[in-house]
């Protein structure tokens, strides 16, 4: 469930490879935060001059974010050709309160538009 709020609301989209990312896409506009782990999502929306935080409390910004594409690119061909190469880290409790603290900044710095 959705909890209620002024700022929230649940929007639908069909079944099918990427189309809730481009509805994601097609909405937002500059100034707006969208909190992904979905790196080319992530790039789509930078360009957008949109906020993106990654569950982890890192910003994607117009600086890095073609590292981070640049690099799950590479990691995918690596995994494709039979490499296994392991994933992140486990989510843990300094995960979540460095993406709490990065929240809480953007959040008192933007306010409520």
């Amino acid at each position: 469930r959705v909890p209620p709020s002024r700022f929230i609301r649940a929007i639908q989209v069909p079944a099918g490879f990427d189309v809730a990312d481009r509805e994601i896409a097609l909405r937002v506009q500059a100034g707006d935060l969208v909190i992904t782990a979905d790196i080319p999502l992530a790039a789509e929306v930078v360009e957008k001059d949109v906020h993106a935080l990654n569950p982890r409390g890192e910003f994607y910004t117009k600086d890095n974010i073609q590292q981070h594409l640049t690099m799950r690119n590479f990691m995918e061909e690596l995994r494709g050709s039979g490499v296994e190469i392991g994933g992140p880290t486990p989510f843990g409790p300094s995960d979540c309160r460095v993406f709490a603290n990065q929240l809480d900044r953007y959040l008192t710095r933007h306010g409520s538009r």
